[in-house]
């Protein structure tokens, strides 16, 4: 059955981004196509139908294209200029100030992915978010670390042309591990010119980074970028080097045929402070280091071709794509007052991995519909390796392991608009996950798994301006320690969602209820990397979005979730001491908070070359990993820039954390990572 899947994902269907959108015609002009079609000029009518939808269809990129407003899900779009003006100097950062996401950096150096949550899920290394950059997923599989593993440092994020955060598994077109929301990452494909930034800080914080275009007016287009970073630390044995790499090349063929290859790189070298006690955290002893020995390295590569082929109302987009992937590590855990207690020794961890996979989707544009099938394959095979070591040196092995998966789906999406006021969107996925491991000294094992997601969402507009919608999807992601043990079942979540939302005159506003349970849920302690399954939980609340001109000059925005998570009925038990358990029943879930969100208030007069921006994120009460029933006080943080604009230069300055609040990104058992201090930032940016 896996085989027969696999070849009709890789073969009937040949491949594309799973990652776009389907294009759609305007409510508006499909109405009016439509009603024209009827008269007596009908034929005309058809053909200009027809040449408005290539001409829609034209323009939708060979990878993902952006969410539509009239769209029945909740979802963030992160503007350039969002990006441009926001005072982050990391990925993390910058969808925590901008989309409202629960970040909690772990600062263990930019290779150790932090965990970034949506709608109250734990998401250790943002495991239950699905990452996407120019149709190729992120998330890493058979992960002995984390299954799905998703580290955020690899986007180039001035290289972004803009990127999508979609709430919940509402999406066909995304499978595994789009289980609490999507990150859709689309990249720079054109540019005139070439832009240069120069970075500095604090903690000996340094950046520089060279865009260039070429061929903007020609048929043969595309950017090439690279990016270098060094951070001296704010703690002691926190300092890292990062150094990226970007091209993309579009190749028109045919006024209906392009062709678009990209190649992402990746590298960084980090060390490690590690974490504190809650005492050290509390006096605010930040020069403390766990072992002075640990740190860190990490490469990846990924390369991808597409191809667009429009026909009339069809558009057909394949993707074929590579990734390679090196990662070692050396930490210390100390030891601590949870149930998961460090014992003071430092451990080795690698994982080297490569990767391959393709998928497709046509898209057929109809006056009044769009219908998208397709379908997805790929192959991850990983070597993972966990040793005791002292200083570096390897004392014992605590596990060995080569695992391969390959995986195969197929999907349909379809959105109808029914009426001028009624919307329809569809969806459905099959995926068929086989996965193999083999354990050094002992015998392999392997299984497939195979699992269904529908996907219902109806939008309907009461005026021109606003709307109401709802939906139910289902969403899923692999287990942790699936590299150990394939016969782990899937963890997954039946997903509800109702909301308002109305656009007009500049001002787009959101409002959401949202509920999801989850089945098989699993609580993963990211200090000791143990973990416990077999649980449930429901995640229920309500999320806002709000971006709208107070004048001309001044404009508001912001995103806030207010979340109610909690297991519905857990039992933990610890890794080293199998008569020590936890009943988490009834309690809020691990890494959470009670609410997040982001707010803005950017000051740019249309005819000034300036522009201010103060903005603020905050963590309302917070649920640390792997202390039942204990809840950490909330924090809100302060941020503020200014540009100035003169010819071809423009100049930044900026300040995170402007009042100086010391506050925990992560905590658990006991341990600390702090978060930075006051740090102040200036950007240089010349247009060549």
């Amino acid at each position: 059955m896996f085989r027969q899947l696999l070849v009709c994902a890789c073969v009937a269907a040949p491949m594309c981004a799973a990652a776009q959108q389907p294009a759609r015609l305007d409510s508006a002009h499909a109405d009016s196509a439509h009603a024209d079609s009827s008269g007596a000029d009908s034929s005309h009518a058809s053909e200009m139908a027809r040449a408005h939808a290539a001409a829609r269809l034209a323009v939708v990129t060979i990878t993902a294209a952006p969410v539509k407003p009239a769209e029945s899900r909740q979802a963030v779009q992160v503007t350039p200029l969002d990006i441009e003006r926001t005072p982050a100097t990391s990925p993390w950062e910058l969808l925590r100030q901008t989309a409202g996401v629960e970040v909690h950096i772990q600062g263990q150096g930019p290779g150790f992915a932090s965990d970034a949550s949506v709608r109250g899920f734990s998401s250790d290394h943002s495991t239950d978010l699905a990452l996407w950059i120019d149709g190729v997923p992120v998330n890493e599989p058979v992960n002995g670390h984390a299954e799905g593993y998703n580290d955020w440092s690899l986007i180039f994020p001035q290289a972004i042309q803009d990127l999508d955060v979609i709430k919940g598994p509402t999406s066909a077109l995304f499978g595994n591990f789009a289980l609490s929301g999507i990150v859709n990452v689309r990249t720079l494909d054109r540019l005139d010119g070439t832009r240069a930034w120069v970075n500095g800080g604090s903690a000996g914080h340094i950046e520089g980074t060279v865009l260039s275009g070429f061929g903007a007016d020609s048929a043969t287009h595309g950017v090439i970028g690279a990016r270098a970073v060094h951070e001296g630390g704010w703690r002691p044995n926190s300092d890292y080097d990062l150094g990226q790499g970007h091209l993309r090349i579009v190749r028109n063929l045919s006024p209906s045929t392009t062709i678009d290859g990209g190649v992402e790189l990746y590298g960084s070298q980090w060390s490690s402070a590690g974490y504190l006690s809650e005492s050290e955290f509390a006096s605010h002893d930040y020069d403390i280091v766990s072992n002075q020995s640990d740190g860190g390295h990490k490469l990846h590569a990924q390369e991808r071709a597409s191809l667009r082929v429009l026909d009339g109302n069809m558009l057909w987009r394949s993707t074929v794509y590579a990734t390679q992937g090196d990662w070692h590590l050396f930490r210390t855990i100390p030891p601590a007052g949870g149930v998961f207690e460090g014992n003071g020794s430092q451990t080795e961890e690698t994982d080297n991995r490569i990767g391959f996979g393709a998928t497709s989707a046509v898209t057929w544009q109809l006056s009044r519909a769009e219908l998208t099938l397709g379908g997805e394959g790929r192959f991850d095979q990983s070597h993972y390796e966990n040793w005791f070591t002292t200083d570096r040196t390897r004392d014992s092995a605590q596990a060995l392991l080569h695992a391969h998966q390959t995986s195969g789906g197929l999907f349909a999406q379809a959105g109808i608009d029914v009426t001028n006021r009624l919307r329809l969107d569809l969806g459905a996925r099959y995926d068929l996950l086989d996965t193999r491991s083999e354990p050094d000294g002992e015998d392999p094992s392997q299984e497939a798994h195979g699992i269904f997601t529908p996907k219902v969402g109806a939008l309907v507009k009461l005026t021109d301006a606003f709307g109401v919608y709802a939906n139910v999807s289902r969403g899923f992601r692999s287990t942790d320690g699936v590299i150990e043990d394939p016969s782990l079942p899937f963890i997954t979540v039946w997903a509800y969602e109702s909301g308002l939302k109305f656009n007009r005159g500049g001002v787009s506003a959101t409002a959401a209820l949202f509920r999801m349970d989850v089945s098989n849920e699993q609580t993963f302690n990211p200090l000791t990397s143990g973990s416990s399954s077999g649980g449930a939980s429901r995640h229920q609340g309500v999320e806002l979005g709000l971006r709208a001109p107070i004048t001309k000059s001044l404009t508001l925005s912001g995103d806030w979730t207010f979340n109610d998570a909690r297991y519905k009925h857990f039992i933990s038990q610890a890794e080293d001491d199998e008569t020590r358990i936890d009943t988490l029943s009834g309690l809020r879930i691990y890494n959470t908070a009670k609410y997040i969100g982001s707010a803005a208030l950017e000051l740019a007069p249309p005819s000034a070359p300036w522009t201010v921006r103060v903005s603020t994120n905050a963590v309302g009460p917070y649920s640390p990993f792997d202390e039942p029933g204990v809840v950490l006080s909330a924090y809100a943080l302060m941020h503020a820039s200014a540009t100035w604009r003169i010819k071809h230069t423009e100049l930044e300055l900026g300040v995170r954390n402007l009042l100086d609040r010391a506050y925990p990104e992560l905590v658990a058992g006991g341990l600390y990572a702090p978060g930075q201090p006051r740090a102040v930032f200036g950007t240089v940016r010349y247009d060549f």
